[in-house]
C-alpha cells in the first residue's frame, strides 16, 4: 500500500475533525437559504435554496485528485516551434564547463536559443560569469544581467550605484535584474524607513539604465493571492497552506494595490527607461489591467514566467491578449527545469483543452491551449527580446515568412 505523506495525512486529519458532526457520523445535515445567501461552511447547495452536508468523511483538498474521463485531442510539444530567449532563466553553477555543457544540451533538447541569466551579479562576479561564457564553446547562447545593491540607499548611494552600473554595462551585462520583490516589501533605507518602489532616491539609477539602453526587469509583490485572508475562500489556500512564509499580512507589509502603484508610478516618471515586469506583473489573473498598463506606458513589456496557470485558464482571453500586445510579451520560465519548459510550448502553440499543470500546489485546475499564430509566437520567443537588448546575438535566428 502506497504511503500518504506526512503532511498530506496531517491535512487529512484536520478536515475531517473540521467537518460537521454529521458528515463525520455519516448523517445528512442540510439547512435551507434564502436566495444570494451562501451555504453554511461544510455544506453545498444541491438545489435551490437547499444546502447538504457530505453523508462521509470529506477528503482533504491534498488528497482529492479525481481523475477526468473526458477525452480530448493530446499535442505534446517537447520542442518550441521557434528558438525561444528565456528572458527569465535562473540557471544555478552554469559557469564550469561541464554544467555549461549540461545545460545547453538541455536547451538544445527544449529549443531555447538563448539563456538569459537574471540572477542579479555585478563587479568581479559578472566580469568572471560574463568571462566562462566567452571561453565556452557557446559564446551566444548564455547573456547575463547585472544587479544593483538597494543596502543603505541615502547620501552618495545614487553616484556609486550608477558607477557600478556603468562598469557591469561596459562588462556585458545585457540588462538589470531581475531586481527582487524585497524591493517594496523588505528593503529600507539608511534610516530605517521602508524602501519605496517609487522612492526618489532611486531615480538616478533608472535614468543612468535609460541613457546605458538597459532595460530593467523588475519583479513587484507576489500573487495578489498571498496579500488576501488566508480562508477558505483564497484559491492558493494549499500553496499558503504548504509556505505560510509566502504570506504578507497587512500589518506587517504594504499591500498589493499599493505596491502596484508605486510601480506604476516608476514607470511612468521615466519613459526613457524599458521597464520589464515579472511574471506578466502578476496581472495574469486580470489582463484588463495589464493592457492598460501597456496602453499608458509604452516604455513597459512584460514576460511570462510562472503565471502559465492563469494564462491557460483563459485560452480565449489570453489567445487576444497575446495578439493585441505581441511587440509587448517576452517569454521567461524563472525556475530552470527542463522538463516543465514542454507545458509552455503546449499552451502558446496548440488548442489543447482540459490538461495538467506542471505544480499542483498553484493550480487545481486544468490548462487549455492558447494557440498563438506563428507570427505572434516568433515575437514572443525571440523577436522581442532581441530588439530590446543591443548585447544580444543579432544573427542566426530564423527569417520570417
Amino acid at each position: 500500500m502506497k504511503r500518504m505523506p506526512a503532511f498530506a495525512a496531517a491535512l487529512l486529519i484536520t478536515a475531517a475533525l473540521a467537518a460537521p458532526a454529521s458528515a463525520q457520523m455519516g448523517g445528512a445535515a442540510s439547512a435551507t437559504i434564502e436566495p444570494g445567501e451562501q451555504c453554511p461552511e461544510g455544506m453545498t447547495e444541491v438545489r435551490p435554496g437547499r444546502c447538504q452536508a457530505p453523508q462521509v468523511p470529506p477528503p482533504s483538498i491534498v488528497d482529492y485528485r479525481p481523475e477526468s474521463t473526458l477525452v480530448t485531442a493530446e499535442h505534446l510539444v517537447p520542442r518550441a516551434k521557434f528558438p525561444a530567449v528565456d528572458f527569465h532563466g535562473h540557471p544555478r553553477g552554469f559557469t564550469t564547463p561541464e554544467a555549461m555543457a549540461e545545460m545547453i544540451a538541455a536547451m538544445d533538447e527544449l529549443n531555447v536559443g538563448v539563456m538569459i541569466a537574471a540572477n542579479n551579479v555585478s563587479g568581479d562576479a559578472l566580469r568572471q560569469t560574463v568571462a566562462a561564457i566567452e571561453a565556452s564553446p557557446w559564446p551566444d547562447r548564455v547573456r547575463v544581467m547585472t544587479g544593483i545593491d538597494f543596502s543603505d540607499v541615502g547620501p552618495g548611494w545614487a553616484e556609486r550605484a550608477v558607477a557600478q552600473l556603468e562598469a557591469d554595462a561596459e562588462a556585458g551585462a545585457v540588462a538589470i535584474g531581475e531586481i527582487s520583490k524585497a524591493l517594496g516589501l523588505r528593503y529600507t533605507k539608511a534610516d530605517g524607513s521602508r524602501l519605496a518602489i517609487d522612492d526618489p532616491d532611486l531615480d538616478p539609477i533608472w535614468e543612468a539604465a535609460g541613457r546605458l539602453g538597459l532595460p530593467v526587469f523588475l519583479h513587484t509583490a507576489d500573487p495578489a493571492e498571498f496579500f488576501e485572508p488566508f480562508d477558505n475562500t483564497n484559491e492558493r489556500w494549499l500553496e499558503l497552506g504548504l509556505f505560510p512564509n509566502r504570506r504578507y499580512p497587512s500589518d506587517e507589509f504594504p499591500s498589493f494595490e499599493q505596491l502596484l502603484e508605486e510601480r506604476d508610478n516608476l514607470f511612468r516618471r521615466h519613459p526613457g527607461t524599458v521597464f520589464v515586469t515579472a511574471h506578466l506583473g502578476w496581472q495574469a489573473n486580470d489582463l484588463g489591467a495589464l493592457g492598460r498598463l501597456f496602453d499608458e506606458n509604452p516604455n513597459v513589456y512584460a514576460e511570462i514566467g510562472a503565471v502559465l496557470y492563469d494564462i491557460g485558464r483563459q485560452p480565449r482571453g489570453a489567445h487576444d491578449f497575446f495578439v493585441r500586445y505581441q511587440d509587448r510579451i517576452l517569454f521567461g520560465k524563472d525556475a530552470f527545469q527542463p522538463n516543465e519548459y514542454p507545458y509552455y510550448w503546449r499552451v502558446l502553440e496548440t488548442a489543447d483543452e482540459y490538461f495538467d499543470y506542471y505544480r499542483g500546489y498553484h493550480a487545481f485546475w486544468k490548462l487549455y491551449g492558447i494557440d498563438l499564430p506563428d507570427e505572434v509566437l516568433r515575437k514572443v520567443y525571440f523577436e522581442n527580446a532581441v530588439r530590446l537588448m543591443s548585447g544580444m546575438p543579432q544573427e542566426g535566428w530564423p527569417e520570417g515568412e
